[in-house]
Protein backbone atom coordinates (compact mmCIF):
# COMPACT_ATOMS: atom_id res chain seq x y z
CA UNK A 1 0.00 0.00 0.00
CA UNK A 2 2.76 2.40 1.03
CA UNK A 3 4.88 1.26 -1.89
CA UNK A 4 1.94 2.01 -4.21
CA UNK A 5 1.47 5.47 -2.69
CA UNK A 6 5.16 6.22 -3.07
CA UNK A 7 5.01 4.95 -6.63
CA UNK A 8 1.95 7.09 -7.36
CA UNK A 9 3.63 10.18 -5.94
CA UNK A 10 6.74 9.47 -7.95
CA UNK A 11 4.62 9.04 -11.10
CA UNK A 12 2.75 12.29 -10.41
CA UNK A 13 6.01 14.14 -9.86
CA UNK A 14 7.43 12.66 -13.04
CA UNK A 15 4.34 13.74 -15.02
CA UNK A 16 4.55 17.27 -13.63
CA UNK A 17 8.21 17.48 -14.53
CA UNK A 18 7.45 16.08 -17.96
CA UNK A 19 4.64 18.64 -18.51
CA UNK A 20 6.94 21.44 -17.38
CA UNK A 21 9.64 20.20 -19.72
CA UNK A 22 7.19 20.12 -22.64
CA UNK A 23 6.11 23.68 -21.81
CA UNK A 24 9.74 24.76 -21.68
CA UNK A 25 10.39 23.08 -25.02
CA UNK A 26 7.68 25.18 -26.70
CA UNK A 27 8.76 28.28 -28.55
CA UNK A 28 7.00 31.36 -27.20
CA UNK A 29 5.27 33.82 -29.51
CA UNK A 30 4.38 37.10 -27.77
CA UNK A 31 1.35 38.88 -29.23
CA UNK A 32 0.14 42.34 -28.12
CA UNK A 33 -3.43 43.22 -29.13
CA UNK A 34 -6.45 45.40 -28.31
CA UNK A 35 -9.56 43.24 -28.70
CA UNK A 36 -13.05 43.86 -27.34
CA UNK A 37 -14.67 40.79 -25.70
CA UNK A 38 -16.28 39.21 -28.81
CA UNK A 39 -13.25 39.68 -31.10
CA UNK A 40 -11.02 38.47 -28.25
CA UNK A 41 -12.92 35.19 -28.02
CA UNK A 42 -12.73 34.80 -31.81
CA UNK A 43 -8.97 35.38 -31.85
CA UNK A 44 -8.43 33.02 -28.89
CA UNK A 45 -10.21 30.31 -30.92
CA UNK A 46 -7.95 31.05 -33.89
CA UNK A 47 -4.87 30.88 -31.66
CA UNK A 48 -6.04 27.50 -30.32
CA UNK A 49 -6.34 26.24 -33.91
CA UNK A 50 -2.87 27.58 -34.72
CA UNK A 51 -1.35 25.94 -31.63
CA UNK A 52 -3.06 22.64 -32.50
CA UNK A 53 -1.44 22.78 -35.94
CA UNK A 54 1.87 23.91 -34.40
CA UNK A 55 2.16 22.11 -31.04
CA UNK A 56 5.70 23.36 -30.55
CA UNK A 57 4.54 27.01 -30.41
CA UNK A 58 2.95 28.76 -27.41
CA UNK A 59 1.17 32.00 -28.36
CA UNK A 60 1.00 34.35 -25.38
CA UNK A 61 -1.66 37.02 -26.00
CA UNK A 62 -1.39 40.25 -24.02
CA UNK A 63 -4.64 42.19 -24.52
CA UNK A 64 -4.96 45.96 -23.91
CA UNK A 65 -7.99 48.23 -23.98
CA UNK A 66 -8.27 50.30 -27.18
CA UNK A 67 -7.27 53.69 -25.81
CA UNK A 68 -4.45 52.32 -23.67
CA UNK A 69 -3.10 50.43 -26.66
CA UNK A 70 -2.65 53.60 -28.73
CA UNK A 71 -0.12 54.82 -26.17
CA UNK A 72 1.32 51.42 -25.28
CA UNK A 73 2.29 50.50 -28.86
CA UNK A 74 4.50 53.58 -29.14
CA UNK A 75 6.30 52.47 -25.99
CA UNK A 76 6.62 48.72 -26.51
CA UNK A 77 7.77 48.98 -30.14
CA UNK A 78 10.76 50.92 -28.83
CA UNK A 79 11.49 49.32 -25.47
CA UNK A 80 10.07 45.77 -25.26
CA UNK A 81 8.81 44.61 -28.63
CA UNK A 82 6.53 41.55 -28.84
CA UNK A 83 6.65 39.19 -31.82
CA UNK A 84 3.22 40.30 -33.12
CA UNK A 85 1.21 43.49 -32.74
CA UNK A 86 -2.22 44.69 -33.84
CA UNK A 87 -2.64 47.90 -35.79
CA UNK A 88 -4.33 49.32 -38.92
CA UNK A 89 -3.69 49.52 -42.65
CA UNK A 90 -2.95 52.47 -44.91
CA UNK A 91 -1.57 55.76 -43.63
CA UNK A 92 -2.09 54.63 -40.02
CA UNK A 93 0.77 52.15 -40.32
CA UNK A 94 3.05 54.54 -42.25
CA UNK A 95 4.67 56.26 -39.22
CA UNK A 96 5.74 52.89 -37.77
CA UNK A 97 7.00 51.69 -41.15
CA UNK A 98 8.91 54.93 -41.78
CA UNK A 99 10.42 54.75 -38.29
CA UNK A 100 11.69 51.21 -38.98
CA UNK A 101 9.46 49.73 -36.25
CA UNK A 102 7.46 47.28 -38.42
CA UNK A 103 9.15 44.46 -40.29
CA UNK A 104 8.91 43.91 -44.05
CA UNK A 105 6.82 40.73 -44.55
CA UNK A 106 6.76 40.71 -48.35
CA UNK A 107 8.17 37.17 -48.21
CA UNK A 108 5.06 35.99 -46.31
CA UNK A 109 2.84 37.42 -49.04
CA UNK A 110 4.87 35.85 -51.82
CA UNK A 111 5.25 32.42 -50.19
CA UNK A 112 1.53 32.08 -49.43
CA UNK A 113 -0.10 33.46 -52.58
CA UNK A 114 -1.39 36.52 -50.73
CA UNK A 115 -0.77 38.94 -53.60
CA UNK A 116 -3.74 37.28 -55.28
CA UNK A 117 -5.78 36.11 -52.28
CA UNK A 118 -5.58 39.51 -50.55
CA UNK A 119 -5.41 41.56 -53.76
CA UNK A 120 -7.94 44.23 -52.78
CA UNK A 121 -6.14 44.90 -49.47
CA UNK A 122 -2.63 44.85 -50.95
CA UNK A 123 -2.38 48.58 -51.75
CA UNK A 124 -3.31 49.54 -48.19
CA UNK A 125 -0.63 47.16 -46.83
CA UNK A 126 2.08 48.38 -49.21
CA UNK A 127 4.68 51.12 -48.74
CA UNK A 128 7.70 51.46 -51.04
CA UNK A 129 6.60 48.36 -52.94
CA UNK A 130 6.77 46.15 -49.82
CA UNK A 131 4.10 44.66 -47.55
CA UNK A 132 4.31 45.45 -43.84
CA UNK A 133 1.67 43.25 -42.22
CA UNK A 134 -1.36 41.07 -42.86
CA UNK A 135 -5.04 42.15 -42.78
CA UNK A 136 -7.46 39.79 -41.03
CA UNK A 137 -10.83 41.56 -41.07
CA UNK A 138 -12.67 44.53 -42.56
CA UNK A 139 -16.20 45.73 -43.20
CA UNK A 140 -17.77 47.58 -46.08
CA UNK A 141 -19.18 51.04 -46.43
CA UNK A 142 -21.60 51.92 -49.19
CA UNK A 143 -25.13 53.18 -49.73
CA UNK A 144 -27.94 51.54 -47.75
CA UNK A 145 -31.36 52.36 -49.13
CA UNK A 146 -35.04 51.99 -48.31
CA UNK A 147 -36.94 50.29 -51.14
CA UNK A 148 -40.26 51.60 -49.79
CA UNK A 149 -39.00 55.18 -50.08
CA UNK A 150 -38.03 54.57 -53.70
CA UNK A 151 -41.49 53.17 -54.37
CA UNK A 152 -43.15 56.17 -52.66
CA UNK A 153 -41.22 58.50 -54.99
CA UNK A 154 -42.20 56.45 -58.03
CA UNK A 155 -38.65 55.16 -58.57
CA UNK A 156 -37.17 51.74 -59.17
CA UNK A 157 -34.98 50.41 -56.36
CA UNK A 158 -31.30 50.62 -57.38
CA UNK A 159 -30.41 47.02 -56.52
CA UNK A 160 -27.87 46.74 -59.32
CA UNK A 161 -26.46 50.21 -58.65
CA UNK A 162 -26.97 53.41 -60.65
CA UNK A 163 -24.88 56.04 -62.39
CA UNK A 164 -24.03 59.26 -60.56
CA UNK A 165 -26.20 61.16 -63.02
CA UNK A 166 -29.14 58.87 -62.31
CA UNK A 167 -28.55 59.05 -58.55
CA UNK A 168 -28.77 62.86 -58.64
CA UNK A 169 -31.83 62.69 -60.90
CA UNK A 170 -33.45 60.38 -58.35
CA UNK A 171 -32.64 62.97 -55.68
CA UNK A 172 -34.84 65.47 -57.53
CA UNK A 173 -37.72 62.99 -57.44
CA UNK A 174 -37.23 62.39 -53.72
CA UNK A 175 -37.23 66.12 -53.03
CA UNK A 176 -40.49 66.49 -54.93
CA UNK A 177 -41.94 63.67 -52.82
CA UNK A 178 -40.81 65.28 -49.55
CA UNK A 179 -38.20 62.58 -48.87
CA UNK A 180 -34.53 63.24 -48.06
CA UNK A 181 -32.49 61.69 -50.86
CA UNK A 182 -29.49 61.21 -48.54
CA UNK A 183 -29.46 61.25 -44.77
CA UNK A 184 -26.58 61.54 -42.36
CA UNK A 185 -26.03 62.69 -38.80
CA UNK A 186 -22.91 64.83 -38.56
CA UNK A 187 -23.19 65.91 -34.91
CA UNK A 188 -20.24 63.59 -34.17
CA UNK A 189 -18.58 64.65 -37.47
CA UNK A 190 -17.35 61.23 -38.68
CA UNK A 191 -20.45 60.12 -40.67
CA UNK A 192 -20.07 62.98 -43.17
CA UNK A 193 -16.45 61.91 -43.77
CA UNK A 194 -17.80 58.75 -45.39
CA UNK A 195 -19.58 60.86 -47.99
CA UNK A 196 -16.49 62.98 -48.64
CA UNK A 197 -14.24 59.93 -48.95
CA UNK A 198 -16.44 58.35 -51.61
CA UNK A 199 -16.71 61.60 -53.57
CA UNK A 200 -12.92 61.90 -53.41
CA UNK A 201 -12.27 58.27 -54.41
CA UNK A 202 -14.79 58.43 -57.27
CA UNK A 203 -13.69 61.87 -58.56
CA UNK A 204 -9.88 61.62 -58.41
CA UNK A 205 -9.11 58.00 -57.50
CA UNK A 206 -7.46 56.03 -54.70
CA UNK A 207 -3.87 57.22 -55.13
CA UNK A 208 -4.96 60.88 -55.16
CA UNK A 209 -7.13 60.36 -52.08
CA UNK A 210 -4.27 58.76 -50.17
CA UNK A 211 -1.95 61.61 -51.17
CA UNK A 212 -4.54 64.10 -49.91
CA UNK A 213 -4.85 62.40 -46.52
CA UNK A 214 -1.04 62.07 -46.35
CA UNK A 215 -0.70 65.85 -46.70
CA UNK A 216 0.85 65.80 -50.17
CA UNK A 217 -1.88 67.87 -51.86
CA UNK A 218 -2.87 71.42 -50.96
CA UNK A 219 -6.51 71.78 -49.95
CA UNK A 220 -6.70 74.86 -52.16
CA UNK A 221 -5.65 72.84 -55.23
CA UNK A 222 -8.05 72.70 -58.17
CA UNK A 223 -8.24 68.90 -57.86
CA UNK A 224 -9.75 69.33 -54.37
CA UNK A 225 -12.27 71.81 -55.73
CA UNK A 226 -13.34 69.16 -58.26
CA UNK A 227 -14.39 66.92 -55.36
CA UNK A 228 -16.37 69.73 -53.74
CA UNK A 229 -18.03 70.49 -57.09
CA UNK A 230 -19.54 66.98 -56.91
CA UNK A 231 -20.31 67.48 -53.20
CA UNK A 232 -22.22 70.63 -54.14
CA UNK A 233 -24.48 68.63 -56.46
CA UNK A 234 -25.46 66.39 -53.53
CA UNK A 235 -25.67 69.08 -50.84
CA UNK A 236 -29.27 70.29 -51.51
CA UNK A 237 -30.63 66.77 -51.04
CA UNK A 238 -29.04 65.89 -47.66
CA UNK A 239 -31.11 65.92 -44.44
CA UNK A 240 -31.21 69.61 -43.51
CA UNK A 241 -30.61 69.27 -39.75
CA UNK A 242 -27.80 66.71 -40.05
CA UNK A 243 -25.45 68.82 -37.88
CA UNK A 244 -27.86 68.51 -34.93
CA UNK A 245 -28.38 64.72 -35.04
CA UNK A 246 -26.32 61.58 -34.43
CA UNK A 247 -25.94 58.71 -36.88
CA UNK A 248 -28.61 56.68 -35.07
CA UNK A 249 -31.11 59.55 -35.52
CA UNK A 250 -30.37 59.55 -39.25
CA UNK A 251 -30.82 55.77 -39.25
CA UNK A 252 -34.32 56.29 -37.87
CA UNK A 253 -35.11 58.55 -40.84
CA UNK A 254 -34.10 55.78 -43.24
CA UNK A 255 -36.12 53.23 -41.27
CA UNK A 256 -39.23 55.45 -41.34
CA UNK A 257 -38.92 56.11 -45.07
CA UNK A 258 -38.33 59.82 -44.46
CA UNK A 259 -34.95 59.35 -46.15
CA UNK A 260 -34.07 57.09 -49.06
CA UNK A 261 -30.28 56.58 -48.91
CA UNK A 262 -27.60 56.50 -46.22
CA UNK A 263 -23.83 56.39 -46.83
CA UNK A 264 -22.80 54.23 -43.91
CA UNK A 265 -20.84 51.18 -42.71
CA UNK A 266 -22.27 47.68 -42.43
CA UNK A 267 -22.31 47.86 -38.63
CA UNK A 268 -25.49 49.97 -39.02
CA UNK A 269 -27.53 47.07 -40.44
CA UNK A 270 -28.34 45.86 -36.93
CA UNK A 271 -29.71 49.32 -36.07
CA UNK A 272 -31.80 49.43 -39.25
CA UNK A 273 -33.29 46.02 -38.45
CA UNK A 274 -33.90 46.83 -34.79
CA UNK A 275 -35.95 49.74 -36.10
CA UNK A 276 -38.13 47.36 -38.11
CA UNK A 277 -36.48 47.07 -41.52
CA UNK A 278 -36.07 43.65 -43.14
CA UNK A 279 -34.13 42.20 -46.06
CA UNK A 280 -37.23 42.94 -48.14
CA UNK A 281 -37.08 46.73 -47.83
CA UNK A 282 -33.44 47.36 -46.90
CA UNK A 283 -31.00 47.37 -49.82
CA UNK A 284 -27.30 47.98 -50.43
CA UNK A 285 -25.36 49.32 -53.40
CA UNK A 286 -21.82 50.52 -54.02
CA UNK A 287 -21.30 54.27 -54.38
CA UNK A 288 -21.77 55.28 -58.04
CA UNK A 289 -18.91 55.94 -60.46
CA UNK A 290 -18.29 59.66 -61.00
CA UNK A 291 -15.19 60.00 -63.22
CA UNK A 292 -15.40 57.31 -65.92
CA UNK A 293 -12.57 54.80 -65.92
CA UNK A 294 -11.21 55.43 -62.43
CA UNK A 295 -10.68 52.01 -60.78
CA UNK A 296 -13.29 51.33 -58.09
CA UNK A 297 -11.83 51.76 -54.62
CA UNK A 298 -13.95 51.17 -51.54
CA UNK A 299 -14.07 52.41 -47.98
CA UNK A 300 -13.18 49.46 -45.76
CA UNK A 301 -11.56 50.04 -42.35
CA UNK A 302 -9.09 47.16 -42.07
CA UNK A 303 -7.58 45.61 -38.94
CA UNK A 304 -4.07 44.21 -39.30
CA UNK A 305 -1.31 42.27 -37.55
CA UNK A 306 2.36 43.22 -37.85
CA UNK A 307 5.77 41.90 -36.80
CA UNK A 308 7.68 44.55 -34.83
CA UNK A 309 11.27 45.13 -35.94
CA UNK A 310 12.44 44.10 -32.45
CA UNK A 311 10.63 40.73 -32.49
CA UNK A 312 12.59 37.81 -31.03
CA UNK A 313 10.76 34.91 -32.70
CA UNK A 314 10.42 36.09 -36.30
CA UNK A 315 10.11 32.67 -37.95
CA UNK A 316 7.10 31.64 -35.89
CA UNK A 317 5.59 35.12 -36.18
CA UNK A 318 5.65 34.71 -39.97
CA UNK A 319 4.00 31.28 -39.59
CA UNK A 320 1.25 32.94 -37.58
CA UNK A 321 0.71 35.68 -40.16
CA UNK A 322 0.43 33.06 -42.91
CA UNK A 323 -2.12 31.15 -40.81
CA UNK A 324 -4.20 34.26 -40.04
CA UNK A 325 -4.22 35.19 -43.74
CA UNK A 326 -5.38 31.75 -44.89
CA UNK A 327 -8.87 31.36 -46.36
CA UNK A 328 -10.09 28.81 -43.80
CA UNK A 329 -8.82 30.72 -40.75
CA UNK A 330 -10.37 33.95 -42.02
CA UNK A 331 -13.69 32.25 -42.78
CA UNK A 332 -13.96 30.95 -39.20
CA UNK A 333 -12.64 34.12 -37.54
CA UNK A 334 -14.93 36.50 -39.40
CA UNK A 335 -18.01 34.33 -38.94
CA UNK A 336 -17.47 34.86 -35.21
CA UNK A 337 -16.78 38.59 -35.69
CA UNK A 338 -19.76 39.19 -37.98
CA UNK A 339 -17.39 40.94 -40.39
CA UNK A 340 -15.72 40.17 -43.71
CA UNK A 341 -12.64 38.06 -44.44
CA UNK A 342 -9.95 39.86 -46.41
CA UNK A 343 -9.05 36.64 -48.24
CA UNK A 344 -11.18 36.46 -51.41
CA UNK A 345 -11.08 32.62 -51.26
CA UNK A 346 -12.84 32.58 -47.89
CA UNK A 347 -16.59 32.07 -47.64
CA UNK A 348 -19.29 34.13 -45.92
CA UNK A 349 -22.79 33.38 -44.69
CA UNK A 350 -25.08 33.08 -47.70
CA UNK A 351 -28.14 33.94 -45.59
CA UNK A 352 -26.94 37.51 -44.92
CA UNK A 353 -27.33 39.56 -48.12
CA UNK A 354 -25.36 42.50 -46.71
CA UNK A 355 -22.38 40.38 -45.71
CA UNK A 356 -22.53 38.69 -49.13
CA UNK A 357 -22.79 42.01 -50.99
CA UNK A 358 -19.96 43.49 -48.94
CA UNK A 359 -17.72 40.49 -49.57
CA UNK A 360 -18.31 40.79 -53.31
CA UNK A 361 -17.79 44.56 -53.26
CA UNK A 362 -14.52 44.47 -51.30
CA UNK A 363 -13.03 41.30 -52.79
CA UNK A 364 -13.33 42.77 -56.29
CA UNK A 365 -12.23 46.33 -55.40
CA UNK A 366 -9.12 47.93 -56.87
CA UNK A 367 -7.99 49.22 -53.46
CA UNK A 368 -9.32 50.09 -50.02
CA UNK A 369 -9.33 53.40 -48.15
CA UNK A 370 -9.44 53.18 -44.37
CA UNK A 371 -11.76 56.13 -43.58
CA UNK A 372 -10.79 59.77 -43.32
CA UNK A 373 -10.07 59.77 -39.58
CA UNK A 374 -7.79 56.74 -39.96
CA UNK A 375 -6.06 57.87 -43.14
CA UNK A 376 -5.37 61.43 -41.95
CA UNK A 377 -3.60 62.45 -38.70
CA UNK A 378 -5.95 63.28 -35.82
CA UNK A 379 -5.70 67.10 -36.06
CA UNK A 380 -6.15 67.11 -39.84
CA UNK A 381 -9.01 64.60 -39.59
CA UNK A 382 -10.90 66.74 -37.06
CA UNK A 383 -10.43 69.94 -39.07
CA UNK A 384 -11.39 68.17 -42.30
CA UNK A 385 -14.58 66.69 -40.88
CA UNK A 386 -15.56 70.06 -39.39
CA UNK A 387 -15.04 71.52 -42.86
CA UNK A 388 -17.19 68.86 -44.54
CA UNK A 389 -19.97 69.48 -42.04
CA UNK A 390 -19.78 73.25 -42.54
CA UNK A 391 -19.85 72.85 -46.33
CA UNK A 392 -23.07 70.85 -46.12
CA UNK A 393 -24.62 73.63 -44.03
CA UNK A 394 -23.10 76.62 -45.85
CA UNK A 395 -21.65 75.64 -49.23
CA UNK A 396 -21.00 79.31 -49.97
CA UNK A 397 -18.18 79.16 -47.37
CA UNK A 398 -16.11 76.77 -49.52
CA UNK A 399 -13.15 79.08 -50.18
CA UNK A 400 -12.81 79.99 -46.51
CA UNK A 401 -13.11 76.30 -45.53
CA UNK A 402 -10.36 75.25 -47.95
CA UNK A 403 -8.06 78.08 -46.85
CA UNK A 404 -8.53 76.98 -43.23
CA UNK A 405 -7.84 73.32 -44.07
CA UNK A 406 -4.75 74.32 -46.00
CA UNK A 407 -3.35 76.19 -43.00
CA UNK A 408 -3.96 73.09 -40.86
CA UNK A 409 -2.24 70.89 -43.48
CA UNK A 410 0.85 73.11 -43.48
CA UNK A 411 1.08 72.91 -39.69
CA UNK A 412 0.27 69.19 -39.25
CA UNK A 413 2.55 67.75 -41.95
CA UNK A 414 5.67 69.82 -41.27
Amino acid sequence: MVRYAKGAMALTAALLLSTAAVAQDKRVLKYNADYDPIPLAAMEALIADFEAANPDIDVQLNNFDHEGYKTAIRNFLTADAPDLANWYAGNRMAPFVNAGQFMDVTDVWEANGLNDALASAKASMTIDGKQWGVPYTYYQWGIYFNRDAYKAAGLEAPDGGVTWEQFLKNCEAFKAAGIDCVTTGSKALWPVAGIFDYLSLRTNGYEWHMDLTAGKIAWTDESVKKVFAEFAKLQPYVTANHAAIDWQDAAALLVQGKAANYVMGNFAVGTFKEGGMTNDNLGFMVFPEITPGIPRAEEAPTDTIHIPAGAQNVDDAKKFLAFVASADAQTKLNAALGQLPTNKNSTVAADDPFISAGFESLSSAYALAQFFDRDAPAEMAKAGMEGFQEFLVKPENLDAILERLESVRQRVYQ
